[in-house]
């Protein structure tokens, strides 16, 4: 008998393969809490079970699907199935993972929550025709039983000693209570949908739904808010852990080292990061000495800062200032990006305010594929020196632009297209920010000051999360650290330092991706010689999506082995034609 041929036992690797993550697609969106990195994922809007029954069913069904990997064997694979293998595995191990250590027991920390998400699920902003009212007005009958089985998985964490620490739940209660005590439910921002209908509803239809809107957020929207806001305050808060750290939790070393693992994808031990935060800090520093010096001023380093944080000429006096000079700056950008990327795509992305309602807490900044979000709350911590580098991370070239990149690779499995894995997407940020020093973005020494005070906290971030989590800080010393080390207001400091407590290692991806990337540009740059392209680099960065950084670091030196190529996108993208 002739032996299978090459191509054919390919053929059925490939076939094996992709049938495995097929399914498990089609299964895994019609879930509810699944995430990739802790970062949402797109769903339907459906408000699936998420009780301790069905998570146990997710653990089962994950572990089942590695099994299955198992026996596939990659060498057999497509390159691009290769590929596509090693993003695969990685996501379901990391969801094997959180099912074991039962993250889901945590369902929130001070960044984000399950009842803010609630809204952006049920996705009201893009409502056509009546039956899609109709789905949304269901989906808001679905709330009070989600609700209370996060109530009960809560409760769960709570006797296990897993919980979000008491020491950063203060006000994080607002966000609840801005629905639970709201006395007119058409100031919802679930009702937002139905303020104005599209034209082609009928005035009859727009009437009968925004009458069953009204019911369904009072009677059931908000009744359910209030009982989470009464657990809360009652049950979860008084309950809460005393400590701090993660390896305090329940196996806490081993959950603290696999939340390293998913949010940088490597496999460092906190002692080594610690370690390349301290000697990151201190050429920081250098650094940032060096340009305080060209601005002119005389006293310490210290003085520096405390003029930077109270001086009025460094603050926006209306929230509309802000928002001018974050679109300003993304203007800027457009006229320089094409100078270092050859793809460009053909989505665009709009500048809105943080929400009223989560914004003291807030990041000061988010990007996404179709938004940007700026915090205008507390203007006094927001500087506008900081501004180009918030812009550069959050919008383009940062976030904005490689989400949308990603949106548009058709060629590639849902699976990465709507994935997100935080060590290449944050490293990607920051080094954005970098790439405004090469697009002349920072105008003054003061905005120069910005960059690196950003490049600092990112660097801090390596040192408190791991002094945090593994050496026992306290939430003082972690501030005061930072206070010492960055131009932040104290506003932004506080809740960064209460983030990185209630998120352990999620702070650690960018600066860790960051390096990554700068050190393979740097390795491309020797290799090629003049041979290199500053845009194919970037295009063969981002054309790959969001992948663990040993796989991004694969696809670079096989880039150095092909000469620098211009890659072959594979998406519908516009192409910016550059001279040589």
């Amino acid at each position: 008998m002739l032996a299978t041929p090459l191509w054919a036992a390919q053929s059925t690797a490939d076939t094996s393969f992709q049938n495995i993550y097929q399914q498990e697609w089609a299964w895994r969106t019609g879930q509810s809490g699944v995430s990739t990195s802790g970062e949402s994922q797109p769903n339907d809007g459906r408000l699936d079970d998420v009780d301790a029954a069905s998570q146990q069913q997710r653990l089962e069904y994950w572990q089942h699907v590695l099994k299955q990997l198992d026996g596939i064997d990659v060498a057999q694979l497509s390159p691009a199935n290769r590929v596509n293998a090693a993003v695969y595995r990685e996501q379901i191990g990391n969801f094997v993972a959180d099912q074991h250590f039962a993250n889901w027991q945590m369902p929130f920390n001070s960044d984000s929550a399950f009842w803010s998400d609630v809204g952006y699920e049920l996705d009201g902003g893009k409502l056509r025709t009546v039956d899609d009212y109709h789905k949304y007005l269901a989906k808001l009958d679905q709330v009070p039983a989600y609700f209370d089985q996060q109530i009960a998985n809560m409760q769960l964490g709570l006797k296990r000693g897993f919980s979000v620490p008491r020491a950063v739940l203060n006000g994080r209660d607002v966000s609840i209570a801005a629905v639970a005590e709201l006395k007119d439910p058409t100031e919802s921002t679930f009702y937002k949908p139905f303020k104005q209908l599209p034209a082609s509803i009928s005035a009859d239809d727009a009437q009968a739904l925004q009458g069953e809107a009204v019911q369904r957020i009072r009677d059931d929207v908000i009744p359910a808010y209030a009982k989470l806001l009464t657990f809360f305050r009652n049950e979860y808060v008084p309950q809460a852990r005393t400590t701090l750290a993660a390896e305090a939790m329940p196996d806490g070393k081993a959950y603290y080292h696999q939340q390293i693992h998913e949010y940088t994808t490597l496999d460092l031990s906190p002692d080594a990061i610690h370690q390349i935060g301290l000697d990151q800090v201190a050429k920081i520093h250098a650094q940032m000495l060096d340009t305080m010096a060209q601005t002119g001023f005389k006293g310490s380093f210290a003085d520096f800062l405390h003029f930077l944080r109270t001086d009025p000429q460094f603050y926006a006096k209306t929230p509309q200032e802000l928002l001018d000079r974050s679109a300003w700056v993304a203007k800027e950008v457009d006229g320089q990006v094409g100078k270092l990327f050859g793809h460009l795509p053909r989505e665009r992305f709009t500048i809105e305010p943080v929400p009223d309602a989560i914004a003291p807490y807030y990041t000061s900044g988010r990007g996404g594929p179709d938004v940007y979000l700026v915090n205008t709350y507390d203007l006094p911590s927001r500087p506008l020196y900081n501004m180009p580098a918030l812009t550069l991370h959050e919008s383009y070239p940062g976030h904005a632009l490689q989400l949308e990149l990603a949106d548009e690779q058709h060629d590639q499995p849902d699976f990465r297209r709507n994935g997100y894995i935080s060590a290449y997407g944050e490293g990607w940020g920051l080094y954005s920010e970098f790439l405004g020093n090469e697009m002349g973005i920072y105008k003054t020494p003061y905005e120069q000051f910005g960059f690196l005070s950003y490049q600092m906290w990112r660097a801090c971030r390596l040192v408190v999360d791991t002094g945090i989590h593994h050496l026992g800080w306290s939430r003082q010393q972690a501030i005061d650290y930072m206070t010492q080390n960055t131009a932040l207001s104290d506003r932004e400091i506080a809740n960064e330092v209460d983030r990185y407590i209630s998120w352990p290692g999620q702070a650690l991806s960018y600066e860790l991706g960051y390096l990554k990337i700068l050190e393979l540009r740097a390795k491309a740059e020797k290799a090629l010689g003049p041979k290199f392209d500053i845009r194919h680099f970037h295009d063969t960065v981002l054309s790959i999506g969001s992948v663990p950084l040993p796989v991004l670091e694969q696809r670079i030196n096989q880039f150095i082995a092909d000469g620098g190529p211009e890659p072959d996108y594979g998406c519908d993208c516009a192409k910016k034609q550059m001279p040589p």
